[in-house]
């Protein structure tokens, strides 16, 4: 995605924030921009805000722009968390993690009325897991034991590096990124990830995202979770 289009697209999920709201913070490049239009509704509109970030990253940024943050021990409920995502799957499925930030990120959704992911079209597919890795984070004591009971869900597992060293998440963890050929079964393998011990969480976030604005050549699309 182009960094205009980017901006195109976090600026309209900013946009879906209203005054006193408490916000989550998303992580990425895409919601750099969402933080920073947020920023700007800050300044010029008496607009009035709390965030919960999902990150360092994010928390450090929204302090440059003004923004209040808080934590989940003083707002264990979010109006409105504005994220990205790796892929999303016609049922409005995610694969997220790939910036590390998978385990915050999953808290923080969890305590989120609304969940809005910002994307590109590159990131919608068909199926989960047939164009991104699908981030596993775990402890570090014992990581190579689950890295081999990863192997046995039929996936490639490979420790994230940075730097010659194994990266390490916000929450202290290594992240194994899980290479599968495709995921037809998100919430058996969700269950089956979780069950092995050492894992912390996976980057399978299934029936959270209420709405995908999506950007592409023809500008932002919005899509919504149908309702049962």
């Amino acid at each position: 995605m182009s960094e205009e289009l980017k901006k195109l697209v976090g600026t309209k999920a900013a946009d879906l924030v209203k005054d006193g709201m408490v916000v989550g913070l998303g992580t990425g490049s895409t919601a750099k921009y969402a933080i920073m239009r947020l920023g700007e509704r800050v300044r010029t509109e008496k607009f009035k805000i709390i965030g919960i970030s999902t990150s360092k990253a994010s928390a450090e940024l929204a302090k440059k722009e003004g923004i209040t943050l808080s934590t989940l021990d003083e707002h264990q409920v979010i109006d409105l968390t504005i994220d990205g995502a790796d892929e999303v799957d016609p049922n409005l499925d995610l694969i997220k993690g790939m910036g590390g930030a998978l385990l915050w990120e999953k808290i923080v959704a969890s305590c989120t009325k609304r969940e809005v992911i910002i994307i590109d079209d590159s990131k919608l597919v068909d199926v989960l897991g047939t164009k991104s890795p699908l981030p596993v984070e775990v402890l570090a004591f014992g990581w190579k034991k689950v890295q081999w009971a990863l192997t046995n869900l039929d996936c490639k597992p490979v420790l994230r590096m940075k730097e010659g060293k194994p990266f390490i998440s916000d929450g202290g963890n290594y992240i194994i990124d899980c290479k599968f050929e495709r995921i037809d079964e998100p919430r058996v393998l969700e269950r089956d990830i979780n069950n092995i011990p050492g894992v912390i969480e996976n980057g399978l976030f299934l029936g959270i995202a209420e709405t995908i604005l999506v950007g592409g050549k023809d500008g932002v699309q919005e899509i919504h979770r149908r309702k049962k």
